[in-house]
């Protein structure tokens, strides 16, 4: 039987079998944590608020570097860029300046994950990292092609398939539901994406042939399914091994993920002989070389902020949020484009970006729903818990 899961409720999963008596005392304590604070209103409010403040806060993160990170990769191609594993390589390049705030978030051992665990378990949170970190690699060459054969802002909308395969693989991975809220937001954001690819002008006024366009198109979609099955195991690995709810870890898995991928990224890079056509790329690139390093810079800057709010809304909510808020973009990257690349915002592509924000909102309400149900079911909870507590003290 698949149990639908709240938005604020992620599923405990017991690693007894593995960890017998750590796991067992574990829980023994996180059981009597939760107890304290859901016998206690006011500390139960603050829990929430507390979470709500997170959530926001990777929010803010994610809408504000995926969007500058998109804008800045096709400006890096519009104005002479031609290296597609360069491209590849700034999107997760940009993980050394996680190591100040990894400094400070770990300053106490117990907020690292490594450090806090047994050795036996390392070597799996090191396969965890090295897994995703390739599948990170992978899945940013694809949308480096992606996003040099299409306009940003087919790109963006196209990416909204995301959402649908990231419910498919929830399904599956993280036990999720499918509502009709949900699966009014998959047909909307299908629909929205077949638009794109079916447009009959899609290539006009772009340089680019009809055949380097679909190529564009299938492996922006298939960016999309890799980065969706990225967020589902991120959030199994939590469950199942990390189950920590602090910013280092999340700082920790971004790191040492992004350090496997530009690692992967750069052998592609020599292997394919790209780095030869680097220099004579930086000469010729059409803001000047000062610009063509900043560029490179300021990506892979936005899309490690990017990373630290998916990962986080992750850790905090869950995979399909995450997804959810990464799609709320949509709006925001193709209005962007049209302002500073020009990119032609025709009929098809506002009535795309009408349904792609309608299945946004359709996702968002059905999240909305699951947290006022959960609140009731804690309001009555603590009602009943307070009740028998005055009968046992009249008794």
């Amino acid at each position: 039987m698949v149990l639908q899961q709240n938005i604020f409720h992620r599923p405990s999963i017991s690693l007894a079998p593995f960890f017998p008596v750590a796991v067992q005392e574990t829980n023994k304590t996180n059981s009597q944590k939760d107890d304290t604070i859901n016998n206690h209103p006011l500390l139960s409010r603050l829990k929430h608020y507390n979470r709500w403040v997170r959530v926001i806060f990777y929010t803010l993160l994610l809408l504000s570097g995926q969007p500058a990170a998109t804008l800045l990769g096709r400006l890096y191609y519009d104005k002479g860029g031609k290296s597609k594993w360069m491209a590849t390589i700034v999107q997760s390049a940009g993980f050394p300046i996680l190591i100040l705030p990894l400094c400070l978030f770990q300053s106490s051992p117990a907020n690292s994950i490594i450090k806090t665990t047994k050795a036996s378990s390392t070597p799996t949170i090191g396969f965890i990292y090295a897994s995703l970190g390739i599948l990170v690699a992978g899945d940013n060459m694809l949308y480096s092609y992606g996003l040099l054969y299409l306009p940003v802002s087919t790109y963006s909308l196209i990416c909204a398939t995301q959402l649908a395969f990231n419910a498919l693989f929830s399904f599956f991975l993280n036990s999720q539901k499918f509502t009709p809220f949900i699966l009014n937001s998959l047909v909307l954001l299908t629909i929205s994406s077949t638009l794109l690819v079916l447009q009959p002008d899609s290539t006009e006024n772009t340089g680019i042939s009809k055949g380097k366009h679909a190529i564009g198109v299938l492996f922006t979609v298939g960016a999309s399914a890799v980065f969706s099955l990225y967020l589902s195991l991120t959030q199994l690995s939590y469950q199942k091994v990390l189950k920590k709810e602090t910013f280092s870890v999340v700082l920790e898995m971004i790191f040492y993920q992004s350090l496997v991928a530009t690692c992967a990224s750069t052998i592609g890079l020599f292997a394919s002989g790209d780095w030869k056509g680097l220099k004579s790329e930086m000469e010729e690139y059409g803001l000047g070389k000062l610009s063509y390093i900043m560029t490179l810079v300021w990506t892979a800057v936005g899309w490690q902020i990017s990373s630290i709010g998916t990962v986080g809304l992750i850790f905090d909510v869950s995979s399909l949020f995450s997804n959810c808020v990464s799609t709320l973009c949509l709006p925001i990257v193709p209005i962007l484009a049209m302002v500073f690349f020009h990119d032609k915002m025709d009929g098809i592509k506002v009535v795309a970006l009408l349904l792609a924000i309608w299945g946004f909102v359709s996702y968002v309400y059905q999240h909305y729903i699951d947290d006022s149900k959960s609140k009731g079911r804690q309001t009555e909870a603590n009602e009943v818990s307070n009740t028998t507590l005055t009968a046992t003290e009249t008794n």
